[in-house]
């Protein structure tokens, strides 16, 4: 398409140029260059023009270009009439390569859709749409292939390609049990993956539904605008009437074809294009660069709110810190660490529990279970087992307590697992869920982004939840909360923000669904939060890292500056040069700058968005 415009502006302007420096003796033919060349640029604006006018859309930038040019051969200014047309649709081009290069932000996102799935029934890959694929099945994934449907590795090891869902850029190494998303790119094993969600569900689909249904919810910078077109165009077109009639009528030495070329150039520099182009097109830029940092912003309004945010609330599971128990101490007493964890993951051998599973994997060595011979569990304490004939206490303060051990009390916030063996006290190992590496930094860059107070509530005991907020700088911690609890205080914390300011709700559990539908912008961790989360939000983080926000806040910012910055420049220049045309000052080429210079330098400024940088 760009290529076909592109033809069309390369051969008019070559005629319009042979027009301007061979000057035949015949002015005629001079004419009717110049008119073959408006017509290959122009046939195409004066027919959507007539078009638009029995459709009863007359106040357009086509009528408007038609009028001020077919006025201007009825004056006689044959070079002038060319030269808007020829600019203006110089203009389109740059606004068509500008709204196809933030197309291509986003087209790298839309390459995710998977074509077919290799899916295994009889003993053999069957290749079908990925709509026809059932939970439970298995599909088989090539180097190469995209994975897609959502589902658990059950055979193979590989490492695939995420960075169209989440931005990352290395890759991550998957194997049996792992959970893998549609839209990763398998690299170099093949793997089996058994279905965990239909395509309709599947996280591929629904990020490609967030992204399409993005324009379609407006900023309140674009609804201005689009109103402001909707009042201006037929304002302008009436003054510009009244331009060109009434002063010959009222001036005794005004002639008509001096006010009516005043008058054209009055409609050529009133068209609003620069506005109405590039607003959308800064928005709709912003959108395209946040996906490729994997931030998914449903619409532009959103992507407007963000910049005005005043409170940050955080879940703290999930969001603020990882979700998965982790053994982060092994404090021993007369044993080494090794003989210390060994003991504990072989009492827990039999065990399911999180902080049991956490124990063997820190241990990550195989379990030689003839060398345990009794178990014995203690609800609510712990448990006693015999390994190597000799007796294992693991468990709680109540366990040693009941045992009458002497041990060393630990003042940790986690899980502790005092250990003890043959009846002596030999140390203790802490199990706490862990802190995000980039957590800190985020809560310390929010205060930079002029946040005035973030908040985190959770449902966690009170001493683990201001512990958290303590080691994170967060101003307050509402701890012990229910889903209720939660609606509660985002409740109050609205009515503490400024009549502009917005609250900004940051989680990714079933829980936090209503409190990310209540507040002013919700923010989902995508990567590993709950789809009724994902559902109720207005911008997912596909990499579950808090320090995207940051960086969704400066795009937010940028963006509201390049339209702030367009609009004022835009609006200036039009209200001068109308000034100017008005009163005979200014000619066709001013009115000319006015419109098209005016929109190509409001289109590549809304470019600049693409290019945010990360600091």
């Amino acid at each position: 398409m760009l290529n076909k415009e592109k033809t069309k502006i390369i051969v008019s302007l070559a005629l319009f140029l042979f027009a301007i420096i061979v000057r035949f003796e015949n002015e005629w033919i001079n004419h009717m260059i110049l008119i073959i060349s408006y017509l290959v640029v122009g046939i195409e604006i004066l027919q959507k023009a007539l078009r638009n006018i029995t459709k009863g859309k007359v106040f357009d930038e086509n009528f408007l270009m038609s009028v001020a040019t077919l006025g201007a051969f009825a004056i006689g200014e044959f070079p002038e009439a060319v030269a808007v047309m020829l600019f203006y649709q110089i203009g389109e081009l740059f606004q068509d390569y500008a709204v196809d290069k933030s197309r291509k932000s986003i087209a790298s996102l839309m390459d995710i859709r998977p074509d077919y799935a290799n899916v295994e029934r009889d003993n053999k890959a069957q290749k079908v749409k990925p709509n026809e694929v059932k939970i439970g099945e298995i599909i088989v994934v090539k180097p190469g292939e995209k994975i897609p449907l959502d589902g658990y590795v059950v055979e193979g090891v590989s490492s695939v390609d995420t960075k169209a869902l989440t931005g990352e850029a290395l890759p991550r190494e998957i194997e049996v049990g792992n959970e893998v998303l549609s839209g990763y790119i398998n690299i170099n094993g093949v793997i089996k993956v058994k279905v965990s969600k239909e395509y309709e569900e599947s996280t591929v689909n629904k990020i490609l539904e967030l992204v399409e249904n993005a324009s379609n919810k407006k900023s309140k910078s674009e609804n201005f605008i689009t109103k402001f077109a909707r009042y201006y165009t037929p304002i302008v077109v009436i003054i510009a009437v009244l331009l060109a009639v009434i002063p010959p009528l009222m001036i005794s030495d005004a002639t008509f074809s001096d006010w009516i070329y005043r008058a054209l150039s009055f409609l050529v520099v009133s068209c609003p294009c620069a506005l109405v182009i590039s607003i959308p097109l800064s928005f709709f830029g912003g959108i395209g660069g946040a996906s490729k940092e994997g931030i998914l912003i449903k619409g532009s309004n959103y992507l407007e709110q963000l910049s005005s945010t005043e409170i940050v609330v955080f879940d703290k599971t999930g969001t603020l810190t990882e979700g998965i128990f982790e053994v982060q101490k092994v404090e021993p007493e007369g044993i080494t660490k090794e003989e210390l964890l060994k003991m504990a993951a072989y009492a827990e051998n039999y065990s399911n529990h999180p902080i049991a599973l956490s124990v063997k994997k820190a241990y990550d060595k195989t379990i030689e279970e003839t060398q345990i011979t009794k178990i014995e569990e203690l609800a609510g304490r712990g448990i006693i087992a015999v390994i190597n004939n000799k007796s294992v206490a693991v468990g709680n303060e109540k366990l040693m307590n009941e045992r009458k051990l002497s041990y060393t009390k630990c003042n940790e916030i986690g899980t502790i697992l005092y250990v003890a063996l043959e009846g002596k006290y030999v140390g203790y190992i802490l199990i706490a869920d862990k802190i995000k590496k980039d957590a800190k930094e985020t809560i310390k860059k929010l205060k930079k982004q002029s946040v005035k107070q973030t908040v985190m509530l959770t449902g966690d005991r009170k001493n683990s939840g201001e512990d958290v907020a303590g080691k994170l700088g967060i101003d307050k911690v509402y701890t012990e909360l229910l889903p209720n609890g939660k609606v509660e205080k985002v409740e109050q914390l609205l009515k503490e923000k400024s009549p502009k300011g917005k609250l900004c709700f940051v989680g990714d559990g079933i829980n936090d669904s209503p409190v990310l539908a209540l507040a002013d912008i919700g923010i989902a961790m995508g990567g590993l939060g709950a789809d009724s989360a994902i559902e109720a939000a207005d911008i997912v983080i596909m990499t579950d890292e808090p320090s995207k926000i940051i960086n969704a806040m400066r795009l937010s910012k940028k963006t509201m500056k390049i339209v702030k910055e367009n609009i004022i420049f835009a609006i200036s220049i039009k209200v001068l040069v109308l000034l100017l045309s008005a009163l005979g000052v200014s000619t066709m080429w001013e009115a000319v700058f006015a419109d098209v210079g005016v929109s190509i330098i409001a289109v590549v400024n809304a470019l600049r968005v693409l290019n945010i940088k990360n600091k």
